[in-house]
């Protein structure tokens, strides 16, 4: 995995970082230790094909079956596999790194034929990654070639789909080169003929700069997102972008209240959106935030243990929304092991840690978020851990 040290590596800073923002301006909530006994690993990585290392999250179809991506294996460039119910993995398609595209870092948006859209961080023709789409019975299609121009390059998250097909996505750099070599990232649309156009490309202050999540899109046709960096204070933003490409910034991070946040967002139906930063709150180990329409930010939970605290520390992924209100998210440390956890926030700002990762047979470092069924059951997966033969991570089911 060498080959994507510098993603990973801005990903893995040293805790010094986060505890730089250990100034309590918002008391911390209490957490509660419930290590849920349901949890089941469905698949475990193994070497070879198969794939490992997922760093995206899950989509479910109506037959239960569960699709993703692998960072690894396959033609060493990572695949695009489906698990069925049973627990048997089929690889839909392996990356051979070019034109095809290598490292997919994110999951998936599925259309109505159940064709597969998602992107990979590096590979493609000019080398800043691509936009695809795999076909329920494999074959890859490369829908775009990203230039790191304009519209950008590097994309790391998931896309979101409109009703006409369109497909909008955000990309970590490339656009606007106020921020360094890398570029300062963009939104870009992705149209059913095969254009691109650049929404918005982001300039660092006062707009945001690298962007890692994904967009949510409401009925409107208005996107919204988070910034890693930038903004006002320099510690990443909240933000809407509209049809127009108008963007506005909602809310930029101070520390204090959150700070770097990698993760996109979950709205309700009242139009709030909740999110999570990987490092900032109360004590420095990152946040569960929620930002009204208006911009207002409240922290609805510091994650204050440290990467070996209990509580769960550094969250990576986003949220998902149940329909009480509670908040179902991942951390890639902390908990009882320091390895990650599964946890659940309900709209009092209570934790409870439903699951503390393991390492063997578990899996570790979730950093992905999860998916929830209509029964409640959560579908998540792990970059490490499972098999000592591969430590290549597994796919996991849930139970709260």
């Amino acid at each position: 995995m060498t080959k994507i040290a510098r993603p990973l590596g801005t990903r893995l800073r040293a805790v010094s970082i986060a505890l730089a923002f250990a100034i309590v301006l918002v008391p911390a909530a209490i957490a509660t230790r419930a290590q849920a006994q349901s949890y089941k690993v469905l698949y475990t990585f193994t070497p070879g094909p198969g794939g490992g290392s997922p760093y995206g999250g899950l989509i479910r179809d109506a037959q239960g079956n569960l699709y993703g991506t692998g960072s690894a294996g396959g033609n060493d460039y990572g695949t695009v596999f489906k698990l069925d119910k049973t627990g048997k993995e089929t690889v839909l398609y392996s990356f051979t790194g070019s034109p095809d595209g290598r490292y997919p870092m994110a999951g998936f948006v599925r259309d109505a034929a159940g064709n597969l859209y998602g992107t990979t961080y590096k590979g493609g023709t000019e080398g800043w990654g691509t936009v695809f789409k795999v076909a329920p019975t494999g074959g890859e299609t490369v829908l775009y070639d990203f230039t790191g121009e304009a519209e950008g390059g590097w994309p790391w998250d998931d896309l979101v789909r409109d009703a006409q097909g369109n497909l909008h996505g955000t990309t970590a750099n490339g656009g606007d080169y106020n921020c360094g070599d890398a570029g300062c990232g963009a939104v870009f649309e992705l149209r059913t003929t095969g254009t691109v156009t650049a929404l918005h490309t982001f300039a660092g202050s006062p707009d945001g700069s690298v962007p890692y999540s994904g967009l949510v899109r409401d009925a409107k046709g208005n996107l919204y997102g988070t910034t890693y960096g930038g903004g006002g204070y320099g510690y990443g933003t909240v933000f809407k972008v509209a049809e127009n490409g108008k963007e506005t910034v909602l809310h930029s991070f101070t520390g204090s209240d959150g700070a770097y946040p990698y993760a996109g967002l979950v709205r309700d139906a009242a139009g709030n959106l909740y999110g999570t930063t990987y490092y900032g709150g109360a004590r420095g180990y990152g946040t569960v935030f929620k930002v009204t329409e208006t911009g207002k930010e409240s922290v609805l939970y510091s994650f204050a243990g440290g990467i070996d605290g209990p509580d769960g520390a550094l969250p990576c992924a986003g949220l998902v929304l149940d329909a009480k209100g509670n908040l179902y998210g991942t951390t890639i440390y902390g908990g009882t092991y320091g390895i990650g956890t599964v946890f659940k926030v309900a709209k009092n700002g209570k934790e409870t840690v439903l699951h503390s990762f393991t390492h063997w047979p578990d899996g570790s470092g979730p950093y992905a978020g999860l998916l929830r069924d209509a029964k409640g059951n959560l579908y998540g997966t792990t970059v490490w851990g499972g098999s000592s033969e591969c430590n290549c991570g597994v796919v996991f089911e849930l139970t709260p």
